[in-house]
């Protein structure tokens, strides 16, 4: 099964296996990950499970959509390789992806 990599913000890394056509966002709430709060479920709606993906993934991914663009217009934090996680399905190819959750994840 592919894994994650999601790097908190005190340094400390989390590996999740996350099954194939789920989203990063659904394995970090099944294993209670701190930060993805994911409000509104996966609707892509809320942006409370934004992550900031590693460079060398982010060009993996497909292109955010204009609900998720225009929500990562209004997150903290936001960076040139932010992604919401409910939108980056895992496959294969991400096996090993690394991103990390903004300090102010943890705030909400």
């Amino acid at each position: 099964m592919p894994v994650a990599v999601f790097e908190l913000p005190d340094g400390a890394e989390q590996t999740l296996d996350v099954p194939e056509d789920w989203s990063l966002m659904e394995a970090a709430r099944r294993d209670g990950l701190q930060g993805i709060v994911a409000e509104c479920g996966g609707g892509a709606i809320c942006g409370t499970c934004h992550v900031q993906v590693g460079a060398e993934w982010y060009a993996r991914l497909e292109a955010p959509g204009i609900a998720e663009e225009a929500l990562l217009e209004v997150v903290p934090e936001r960076c040139p390789t932010s992604r919401l996680s409910c939108q980056v399905i895992m496959t294969q190819g991400l096996d090993g992806i690394r991103v990390r959750v903004p300090a102010t994840q943890l705030e909400l």
